[in-house]
């Protein structure tokens, strides 16, 4: 596993002097990587081979994994093959860099001249014009950077995001001598075209719509631009070589980013999406895990008819979600396929971890029978249960406005080194993100939010992985999807009863840590120390949350159930004792009032307890009456009788316990 070239190695791509040595932290990072993905596949062998027995999340995680392409991305191989072809990469070299090394020279003088922050929108547009001409591997780049808010500055993501993968289509011709090459038969011996151009071109393919003569079904035969796989592994090889130069300039003005672990997650994304069998393979999974959902559809695929360079897909006739007039028309409800989406796309993050990071409007459509259709899965990401489980306590955070935390679980995620000083990343988070609970509508799209979120990331040394930029590319896309069907959708509104459902209900440790985090309020005493509460306002609130959750699933007795089960567990310790202390303060209440008025304040009555009482929650009612079973004393819980009854039909009896006790 290489890590840095030798001091024999070729000649650069350029007239310009080798790089630096590769920064030997850069290099021991690249290595671990290496490392931990060496191990996994090993693993992954062993046990595919019967050596070892797996778990049942490493086999949902097996079973989930994105299918990997049959040519993967290999930056030495294609290093060592190119620099035999001098004058394969020396023209495709001065294309690049001339437009490039300009545009850096005017970002460079502007930096000089204290104007950089002037004309940056104007450098924005400059650099999305130099981009568009390129070839489908810049293209893709691009497009991908517009994902990156730790690399560039929002104003550079705003343009970057315009970046469109559209191209005039290839000759006929060659689309169908690509087709027998894959397919050992001619085009018009398998189908019969519908329309005879293509419906869609792009950098990587295009798109026929086609007859089988077999059976007349009609299908859509995605054929690839012939040499296309060449001269993305040229246009990689060629940004490989200038990320490590650019890297080595970037750590002299004390910006870590190691570019060349960019170009090589890049290079890994797009080869998986020019291998039209692994899309397929994508494509199959996505339908057994989605396809269930009420109101989804995805087409099949035709794997007889499918290679690395041909894809065969059902053809689905549908209306564009954001044509609502149309969709009106055919009494098609819009906002309802909205919500559909939302609520497939949080299982798929969440739930699943196996996810489409493409859900442009062009790969969504609606079907005559209003269900959600998803097209196109060359671009799909997962995500591991740690780090969806991440995202969720993020989220927590986040709520609770804890940024101290938020910090630190970065750290945790690989997002900013381990010794790396916090402080003024914490500052800074404090100072750009919303107050969610208390946030206005336009505060919370999800566009502003992860704006103010990558202005910090771009000041401070974050490196984000491959999933999570997936996911802010994703959930960008969708939310821009939405808001063009209603102007006042926001995807943190409707993702947080989601997330207070998952919260409320999973009985996983990170998740169970994560509500306590939330659901214990600390507020610095007097003398230093610190005075703890269970916040009740807050658990009513997630579970009125969680209840209007448009997923429907959400159960509040069940939820109840866990919440007692966490309390008595040994990691639920510190709820217990601070119900413990509620408990006997409410007691105490309770007893001096009966003593002063002569009979307990129930809901409604005279007394201090009054109050307290007429605040327990139905939830919280349950809560007590199972403590109450378990300490044996009984507490009047004005309103819970109903609740509390029910919860106790499902609870054994339990001995009397020793006078002691």
């Amino acid at each position: 596993l290489g890590v840095a070239s030798s001091s024999s190695s070729p000649p650069p791509p350029s007239a310009a002097p080798p790089p630096p040595p590769e920064p030997a932290s850069s290099a021991a990072s690249r290595l671990e990587r290496a490392r931990r993905r060496l191990n996994d596949i090993l693993e992954t062998d062993l046990i595919l081979t019967g050596q070892k027995a797996a778990s049942p999340e490493m086999i949902r995680s097996l079973e989930c994994q994105v299918a990997e392409p049959e040519v993967a991305y290999d930056p030495f191989a294609a290093e060592k093959k190119l620099y035999q072809q001098p004058l394969t990469w020396l023209f495709r070299n001065v294309q690049l860099v001339v437009p490039l090394t300009w545009f850096t020279a005017n970002v460079v003088t502007d930096l000089l001249t204290g104007k950089e922050a002037e004309r940056r929108p104007a450098r924005a547009r400059e650099l999305l014009q130099i981009l568009s001409g390129f070839g489908p591997a810049i293209i893709k780049a691009g497009q991908a950077l517009a994902s990156r808010p730790d690399l560039l500055p929002s104003v550079y993501l705003k343009e970057l995001q315009k970046l469109q993968d559209q191209v005039p289509p290839f000759p006929a011709d060659k689309a169908f001598a690509q087709f027998r090459a894959e397919i050992g038969r001619d085009f018009g011996e398998v189908f019969e075209l519908v329309e005879p151009e293509p419906v869609a071109a792009a950098s990587i393919g295009q798109v026929y719509k086609a007859r089988l003569r077999a059976n007349g079904a009609v299908v859509a035969v995605k054929i690839q631009r012939p040499n296309c796989e060449n001269i993305i592994k040229l246009d990689l090889f060629i940004l490989r070589w200038y990320a490590g130069v650019v890297t080595a300039a970037l750590k002299t003005i004390g910006r870590d980013i190691d570019l060349v672990s960019v170009i090589d997650d890049f290079g890994e994304l797009i080869f998986r999406e020019i291998d039209y069998r692994a899309e397929a393979s994508n494509a199959a999974r996505f339908a057994e895990l989605y396809a269930p959902l009420p109101d989804v559809f995805v087409p099949r695929v035709f794997p007889d008819l499918t290679t690395s360079k041909v894809l065969t897909m059902e053809w689905v006739e549908g209306t564009r979600l954001v044509d609502k007039e149309i969709l009106a028309s055919k009494g098609i409800d819009s906002d309802r396929l909205v919500e559909t989406l939302v609520q497939c796309s949080l299982r798929q993050i969440l739930e699943a971890g196996f996810f489409h990071a493409d859900p442009h409007a062009g790969n969504l459509l609606a079907t005559a029978d209003g269900k959600l259709c998803y097209l196109d899965f060359g671009m799909v990401s997962y995500a591991e249960r740690f780090q969806r489980y991440s995202i969720i306590e993020a989220v927590v955070h986040l709520v609770n406005r804890d940024f101290e935390s938020l910090a630190e679980l970065y750290k945790r995620m690989g997002f900013i080194p381990e010794d790396i000083d916090a402080a003024p990343i914490v500052v800074a988070l404090e100072g750009a993100l919303p107050d969610v609970l208390g946030a206005s509508v336009g505060e919370l799209n999800f566009k502003n939010v992860i704006n103010k979120l990558g202005d910090v990331m771009y000041r401070f040394p974050f490196s984000l992985p491959p999933f999570y930029i997936a996911i802010i590319r994703c959930l960008g896309v969708l939310e821009g999807v939405a808001i063009q069907v209603d102007p006042e959708f926001r995807i943190i509104s409707k993702a947080y009863p989601y997330i207070s459902g998952k919260l409320l209900s999973d009985s996983t440790p990170q998740l169970q840590n994560a509500l306590r985090q939330l659901l214990v309020s600390e507020r610095r005493a007097r003398g230093g120390g610190a005075d703890r509460s269970l916040n009740w306002e807050r658990l009513d609130d997630l579970i009125d949350t969680a209840q209007g959750s448009a997923a429907g699933d959400f159960d509040v007795m069940r939820t109840a159930e866990l919440l007692v089960e966490y309390a008595f567990s040994d990691e639920g310790s510190a709820i217990l004792g601070l119900l413990e202390e509620q408990v006997i303060d409410t007691l105490d209440v309770l007893g001096v009032a009966t003593v002063e008025n002569g009979v307990p304040p129930l809901a409604g009555g005279a007394g201090s307890a009054g109050p307290i009482l007429d605040a327990l929650s139905e939830t919280r009612a349950v809560v007590l009456k199972r403590v109450q079973e378990r300490f044996r004393f009984n507490v009047p819980v004005p309103g819970a009788a109903a609740a509390a009854a029910t919860a106790a039909d499902d609870v054994p009896a339990e001995p009397e316990a020793p006078a002691a006790e």
